[in-house]
């Protein structure tokens, strides 16, 4: 009982929400650092990126209180997350690049929050409030929508974008289970370190010899910046909030990363700032209001039961059932 308190708390707390949506936010500013290594050889510079991420995380790690063991269903279930909702996600977004328009993947991938919803509503049976996490991710699947808008796509474009919304999910998904024995540092060290080594064997396979090379300064600092505020401080910032709030919770702030990547675009160069952009933030900002309240409007609309007294009870009851009130 004790524990479930402390949990309730803190996921009323502001802690893991800004936790959340400061790491969704320095998920969008990947598009800054994307663009700075359109040359370099692509499943490298990730395998870069998380080994760098993995040099740093599993030492904060080692340091993390009583070793905890990590037993073999965790290694496999780390290896699927690194699989799917690191390198696995990343592979699936440049195939879908390759005939499909930015637009298409960034929509698909905002649509996590449904999945999450849905698979909520579903655990929570009969309940009342199971339709508040649906409107909510919703509306911030439509305002992800509105702010990217809707671009041209083959067949196989879909399909690429349909495998990264998978690991996207994923990256939640498989690490849930993980959080409350090894904790958020763990599982971010040891998912980097599996996924550097999957990326440089998958560039192994597409580049050869050429999977890594020195990058220039402006790709190192590009490497850096994926490197350090996107995986490093992102990650572990999504994996505590991810521990304390859920994954349905949690997943309506990736609402915030196409936000962040519009607002980027007139500063690179690639896009403008309208009122398209404006009313999918508005979209956004209410479903974040609406999934992360307390019971609102929508809850007000379930038929409620009337709730007699027991007074009411004792004068409505047989005689057999007064003795019991008095």
């Amino acid at each position: 009982m004790l524990a479930r308190t402390s949990t309730r708390r803190s996921a009323g707390t502001p802690a893991p929400h800004l936790l959340a949506a400061g790491a969704m936010a320095l998920i969008g500013t990947s598009v800054v650092a994307s663009s700075l290594l359109p040359h370099y050889p692509y499943a490298g510079g990730q395998a870069l990126r998380y080994g760098g991420a993995a040099v740093i995380l599993l030492p904060l790690a080692a340091r993390r209180g009583p070793r905890v063991a990590v037993t073999a269903g965790d290694l496999v279930r780390l290896a699927l997350l690194a699989a799917t909702g690191m390198v696995g996600f990343n592979l699936a977004i440049l195939a879908a690049l390759r005939t499909a328009e930015p637009a298409i993947p960034g929509v698909f991938i905002a649509a996590s929050p449904i999945v999450f919803a849905l698979v909520a509503a579903v655990r929570g049976g009969r309940s009342g409030g199971r339709r508040r996490p649906l409107v909510a991710a919703a509306l911030v699947v439509a305002g992800a929508a509105v702010v990217q808008g809707f671009g041209h796509s083959d067949l196989a474009g879909l399909g690429w974008s349909l495998l990264a919304l998978v690991g996207e999910v994923a990256f939640s998904a498989q690490a849930a289970p993980l959080l409350p024995r090894l904790g958020a540092v763990r599982v971010a060290g040891y998912g980097c370190a599996l996924a550097a080594v999957e990326a440089l064997a998958a560039g192994l396979v597409m580049d050869g010899g050429g999977v890594v090379r020195l990058p220039t300064g402006v790709e190192a600092a590009g490497l850096a910046w994926l490197t350090l505020p996107v995986t490093v401080l992102a990650f572990l910032a999504w994996y505590t909030a991810l521990g304390r709030l859920g994954a349905a919770r949690a997943t309506l702030y990736s609402g915030v990363t196409p936000l962040v990547a519009a607002a980027l675009a007139p500063l690179l160069g690639t896009g403008r700032l309208g009122a398209g952009q404006l009313a999918g933030a508005a979209l956004v900002a209410s479903g974040l209001l609406v999934g992360l309240a307390g019971p609102g409007v929508l809850d007000r609309f379930r038929v409620r039961r009337p709730v007699m007294l027991p007074a009411a009870r004792c004068d409505a009851a047989s005689v057999g059932e007064r003795a019991r009130w008095r």
